[in-house]
């Protein structure tokens, strides 16, 4: 995008070849211009360096362009009184070069965008040594008002340079586009390929939780029948009464405090309702002990067969019958 320059002149100056174009034209690519109240053309030096493949843009100033074309910001705006322009990098001290300073770093460069302009430049320095001068030749439509600028028709190979240039931005851009869609295309794959992954782990880890869950209680099942067979008269005679059925357990095992307290909530539970359904936090609120050790003592009973294992519940949770039942 051009710069605006701070003031216009008293007379409006007509170009035969537009400055955009003609840019474009020699260096391939739309460069950012100050144009001078009196109609001269300014360039970022390190701009015009990029766009031509000049690596080192001080080097190629020194070797190609000579004083007079190429300045500092601060000295061609300050020349017209004007100051820096805004934003866009534009420093005091950024190097800027003249429209044909620009030319000579074209001349310079071996970039093959830049070789139809080259041929038109040498045409025009052959046609001038031959015949004297070269003119553009005029448009087939003229402008109807009187006084009006004459407008000519842009040099072929000019043109004929721009629609190179237009198509080959054009290839880029359907080559960026159909990059982009792949690359969308990709993620979603990516995406969908994740979330399946993360659907067998889901089910793997549910199948897992399931077998140890029925593994546990395969296993108190084995130790409540080993027990049964080593131990006779493990089933009460009577009917069980909670005196009874504590009275037997303190016979079966070493009871310790903690062990005791859960016996005696579970124990009148077991004898009411014929099961227990009561979860560990209700038992653990209940004795003061934390659910681990809720658990262990429940395990301590299973083992010695004071209590049994009968199925479980909605949740998963088991649920615990005295042996006879």
């Amino acid at each position: 995008m051009n710069e605006p320059s701070k003031r216009k002149s008293s007379t409006e100056r007509h170009e035969a070849i537009d400055v955009s174009d003609f840019v474009y034209a020699a260096t391939g690519a739309r460069v950012r211009r100050l144009t001078m109240p009196d109609g001269k053309h300014w360039f970022p030096a390190v701009d015009v360096c990029k766009e031509l493949g000049h690596t080192n843009s001080r080097k190629a100033l020194a070797d190609h362009v000579p004083d007079g074309h190429r300045e500092m910001l601060e000295t061609v705006t300050g020349g017209y009184g004007l100051s820096i322009p805004a934003g866009r990098g534009w420093r005091r001290d950024l190097h800027v070069i003249s429209l044909q300073g620009l030319i000579l770093l074209v001349n310079a460069c071996t970039k093959s965008a830049c070789a139809p302009f080259k041929q038109w430049v040498a045409e025009v320095i052959e046609t001038v040594q031959h015949e004297g001068s070269y003119s553009l030749d005029k448009a087939e439509v003229q402008p109807a008002e009187p006084g009006a600028p004459v407008a000519y028709a842009m040099p072929e190979q000019v043109a004929e340079a721009i629609v190179r240039l237009e198509a080959h931005n054009l290839r880029l851009d359907e080559e960026l586009a159909g990059g982009q869609r792949e690359a969308i295309a990709l993620q979603k794959e990516m995406l969908t390929a994740h979330q399946d992954a993360l659907a067998v782990q889901q089910a793997t880890l549910a199948v897992q939780q399931a077998m140890v869950r029925a593994m546990e209680r395969i296993a108190d099942r084995f130790d409540t029948l080993v027990l049964e067979r080593r131990t006779p008269g493990t089933a009460f005679t009577a009917p069980p009464t909670t005196e009874s059925v504590l009275a037997h357990w303190r016979e079966r095992l070493s009871v310790t405090e903690d062990v005791w307290a859960v016996a005696v909530v579970i124990a009148p539970v077991l004898v009411e309702q014929g099961e227990l359904r009561e979860p560990l936090e209700s038992i653990a609120a209940r004795t003061g002990l934390s659910v681990h050790r809720v658990n262990e003592c429940l395990r301590l009973l299973r083992k010695h067969a004071c209590i049994r294992p009968r199925g479980g519940t909605e949740d998963g949770a088991p649920v615990y019958v005295l042996p006879q039942a």
